[in-house]
């Protein structure tokens, strides 16, 4: 019979072939569109189908930003999707830390009605908003994809931020309104730097849901200079022929900010993942 250490060896390499199998299906893709980036025109249809490029080149990534306005659609949705966030921070953070700590009429109809704005499908809120930002003239325009996105993400992000509240002790407010704190100042100065995790976690779901959105974007805008990456990379597509060298550049290249980002907010984002899990 296998012994304990046995068995807990047998369980590890389990766990560790596992482990690398889902790393393997991640990683495949993401290797085969880096390796066809870096093919020449050429290398990229030949049969069969070569992992490694025989001629490493980086005329994709060098097109992309002089044939196409590449530079235009990443700047327009750097725009977009940070101020998108910021507001969404700022008012998720204010609606999850009033919920948390203050009780008034309505406030679990609010909570509830905030989570089944999440259950509609995004395609049912296309023609409304269609004809809400067409009434305001905001159809082709970067404000009202901005708007759009802000009410996808506060919603979803005041959930997030009251569970982050809520491991927070209350009693650290009772010592601030002691020292002499208001209430905005015992939440800016002492609450806020302790939910920096929350804020962190928070800005990534936000930031993700904002620059990898395509439907709306390529619906409510029409000109060149109003799309974004996403929109501006299914564009690339030509109507007789594809570049999958360009195509795959573009896709990496919009891919880098959101993996730098992450690398850095990654201690805030792995610690957001076990706050509360320790009784206060």
């Amino acid at each position: 019979m296998p012994t304990s250490r046995g068995k807990k060896l047998l369980f590890n390499s389990s766990m560790y072939a596992i482990l690398i199998i889902a790393s393997l299906l991640v990683l495949i893709p993401v290797l085969w569109m880096l390796s066809t980036a870096l093919k020449p025109t050429q290398e990229v249809m030949v049969t069969p189908p070569q992992w490694i490029p025989e001629h490493i080149s980086f005329e994709a990534f060098s097109r992309i930003w002089k044939d196409y306005p590449f530079g235009t659609y990443f700047m327009n949705s750097t725009y977009i999707v940070l101020v998108s966030t910021g507001v969404s921070l700022v008012f998720s953070a204010l609606a999850g830390y009033g919920a948390s700590r203050f009780n008034f009429r309505g406030k679990g109809s609010f909570l509830t009605f905030l989570l089944i704005t999440q259950m509609f499908p995004s395609i049912m809120l296309l023609i409304p908003f269609y004809k809400v930002l067409q009434k305001l003239g905001l159809i082709d325009s970067h404000l009202g994809l901005i708007v759009v996105y802000i009410s996808f993400s506060i919603p979803f992000c005041t959930w997030m931020m009251l569970g982050f509240f809520q491991g927070i002790p209350k009693e650290l407010d009772e010592a601030a309104k002691i020292d002499g704190c208001g209430k905005i100042r015992t939440f800016v100065q002492i609450i806020l730097p302790l939910s920096l995790p929350g804020l962190a976690a928070t800005a990534i779901y936000s930031l993700i849901v904002g620059w990898n959105e395509y439907m709306f974007a390529f619906i409510l805008t029409t000109s060149d200079n109003m799309k974004t990456l996403p929109v501006g990379i299914g564009q690339l597509n030509g109507f007789y022929k594809i570049v999958w060298n360009d195509l795959m550049a573009a896709s990496i290249v919009s891919s880098l900010p959101l993996i730098i980002l992450f690398l850095f907010l990654q201690k805030y984002f792995i610690s957001s993942l076990t706050a509360g899990a320790v009784k206060q």
